[in-house]
């Protein structure tokens, strides 16, 4: 199962990350392309433990409805999102934080998997994983920027 990390370093306290990452206006706003629209559940405001979203997501063409679900919250350090309804065999996104040299830490876990065996594990790797990276590189440097033009108002 393709497994992404990425740790982004935000000169910005560890509470204004956490809101920010958790915010689904701003998550929706950060994206090149509207390639993911929230349609279902909380669609906008702060994700909370329990919490469901369902967002409309066009990944390579194909259009999809994913339903996730907070499934571990603790603020200001972590909420983990699942998929509860969708077409992936498993998706777990761990948003992590923690505090180092006046800084914040935030490491994104993604886990995903495509149904459709052989092929699936194929499309993960030589597709999937690259474009699914990209994508929460370009939302961390958006969060970045904000949290900093934040602290520094």
């Amino acid at each position: 199962m393709p497994q992404i990390i990425v740790k982004t370093e935000i000169d910005a306290n560890i509470d204004t990350c956490f809101d920010l990452a958790r915010d689904v206006g701003f998550y929706y706003n950060t994206l090149e392309k509207s390639t993911e629209i929230p349609i279902g559940g909380k669609t906008t405001g702060l994700m909370e433990a329990g919490d469901y979203v369902t967002w409309e997501t066009n990944h390579l063409s194909l259009m999809q409805h994913l339903t996730l679900k907070v499934t571990e919250f603790e603020k200001p350090i972590l909420f983990v999102d699942e998929m509860v309804c969708g077409e992936f065999k498993t998706y777990r996104h761990e948003h992590i934080f923690e505090v180092e040299n006046d800084k914040t830490i935030m490491t994104d876990k993604f886990q995903f998997q495509s149904p459709y065996g052989i092929l699936g594990k194929l499309v993960d790797w030589v597709f999937l994983k690259r474009h699914f990276k990209k994508l929460i590189v370009t939302r961390n440097k958006a969060l970045r920027l904000q949290a900093e033009t934040m602290m520094q108002d």
